[in-house]
């Protein structure tokens, strides 16, 4: 990482990646017009641990501990239907659920988290719900009959790593980079 101007806080999260795959999947699926704002595919990602404004101080311990977490072998997420948050009526985000690999994603969540709380950072207000934010609405509407109409996403996506990201926003759609990688245990396919 570049430290020039490292004592400026950056935007950060915890995350971990879709494949292109995956992806391309679930947009071929998708409603041709998405309501509200939607998160442009190359942005998708699951977010374990939104930390926003971080130190390097911070940063640094967090990767420091990431690097000594025993984040478990690879996995793999299938994605499963659409969902909204706070609620569907008053929906702030429209997001894609899962329905496999919900439960390795919680247990990165927590790893994430302790290394947040541990950096200095408040507890999360809000449990983890496995989730792919597609768009952000504001103001809020109803996306209860998009939601009626069960569409399913029958897509996977295989788990390798957890990532550390900054996040720049501003000069258009936000920007994500890559401060540190942890791969996760690699798999054999023998059964």
């Amino acid at each position: 990482m570049d430290d020039k101007g490292s004592s400026k806080p950056e935007r950060n999260f915890i995350g971990v990646p879709v494949s292109a795959d995956a992806r391309e999947a679930i947009a071929r699926k998708l409603p041709r017009i998405l309501p509200g704002k939607p998160v442009a595919l190359d942005k998708w990602h699951f977010t374990l641990r939104f930390l926003g404004s971080t130190n390097r101080e911070a940063r640094d311990s967090i990767i420091s501990r990431l690097s000594a977490a025993k984040l478990g072998p690879q996995f793999r997420v299938r994605f499963g239907s659409l969902g909204a948050f706070p609620n569907p009526r008053r929906a702030r985000v429209l997001w894609l659920g899962v329905t496999q690999g919900g439960d390795r994603l919680s247990e990165l969540a927590a790893i994430a988290e302790d290394a947040a709380r541990n950096a200095g950072f408040a507890a999360e207000a809000r449990g983890f719900t496995p989730h792919l934010t597609l768009s952000r609405l504001d103001p809020p509407q109803s996306v209860a009959e998009l939601l009626a109409q069960n569409h399913s996403y029958d897509a996977e996506t295989t788990v390798s790593s957890l990532i550390v990201y900054r996040s720049q926003l501003g000069g258009g759609p936000p920007r994500y980079e890559e401060v540190a990688k942890f791969p996760l245990a690699a798999v054999f396919p023998y059964k």
